[in-house]
């Protein structure tokens, strides 16, 4: 008896499609202050730059030359930075204002591009307005700055 052979050819493997993306990656976030706030979502990209990105912690501490000129206390430790996204020397922020009708927003919008400029080449401002700004958002430096100028917080 012959045995028969098998002649239907194999099931192709079944492979994913391939889609190129650009990964991005969460660094650790700094603990919340001690008035139980963050200080903006960090986000490094590692896209096809052609140089490094730039530390967003370092554009954090340059944006704190930035003062919020109702408040007289810098942007960041009112809490009105809300994300801080590098790719190579371009910088996007998700920012807020303590009220949306702010008549100073250039003023503010100059004042991080000034700040930023040794270290970006290009900045990409987003104004969020959820969730609202409040004053919960501040951070202890922050209320130990507004309650120097008289404020009671």
């Amino acid at each position: 008896m012959t045995e028969k052979k098998d002649t239907t050819p194999p099931e192709p493997e079944a492979t994913a499609p391939v889609v190129e993306t650009l990964s991005t990656t969460s660094t650790p976030q700094p603990p919340p202050t001690e008035a139980g706030e963050h200080i903006g979502e960090v986000i490094y990209t590692d896209g096809d730059s052609p140089v490094d990105d730039v530390d967003p912690y370092l554009v954090l501490e340059a944006m704190k030359d930035v003062i919020d000129p109702e408040l007289g206390v810098n942007i960041v430790d009112l809490g009105l930075v809300y994300g801080v996204t590098t790719n190579g020397r371009h910088l996007h922020l998700d920012m807020t204002l303590t009220s949306p009708a702010c008549p100073l927003t250039d003023a503010i919008t100059d004042g991080i591009i000034i700040a930023t400029e040794d270290l970006v080449d290009d900045v990409d401002i987003n104004w969020v307005w959820l969730p609202p700004w409040g004053p919960e958002r501040i951070t202890e430096d922050g209320r130990d700055d507004l309650r120097a100028l008289g404020f009671n917080i």
